[in-house]
């Protein structure tokens, strides 16, 4: 299985902007820089992360993104909900894990059970534990 780009460049994005946070509101063009995402592909991202309540904006000069709540608050499986990615391994299943087959096909209950780990997964790491190896590895 394979998370989008799209899930992928939030995560980083959100890992920028955290990093940065407490200088103030990060500007997304900074994020674009740092991370050498498209600014337009940001944008429409950001505008997810902010309805999903995983950012706040703050307009006007100096404005830019905060985060909505402490990166200790936030997870990886939040995050990638919010830019409306789905968490499930194979195409004929649903959103909630159901199966959209006429029947349920015999090896549904194989991938019913790797979509909850790896929802499990992603909801045990939260923004905070990622900001934390990315200093880390700054620092290296």
């Amino acid at each position: 299985m394979r998370l989008s780009t799209k899930a992928q460049y939030a995560v980083r994005a959100m890992v920028s902007l955290s990093l940065h946070h407490e200088e103030g509101p990060v500007s997304i063009k900074d994020i674009s820089a740092r991370e050498a995402i498209s600014l337009p592909y940001l944008e429409q991202l950001f505008v997810k992360l902010r309805r999903g309540e995983i950012v706040t904006s703050v307009r006007g000069p100096g404005g830019g993104y905060r985060l909505a709540r402490p990166a200790d608050e936030i997870r990886v499986d939040q995050i990638i909900d919010s830019v409306e990615e789905t968490l499930v391994p194979v195409s004929c299943m649903d959103a909630d894990g159901s199966c959209q087959c006429d029947e349920q096909c015999v090896t549904h209950n194989v991938w019913q059970g790797l979509g909850e780990r790896i929802r499990s997964f992603l909801s045990s790491i939260t923004l905070e534990d990622l900001t934390r190896e990315a200093r880390e590895k700054i620092r290296r």
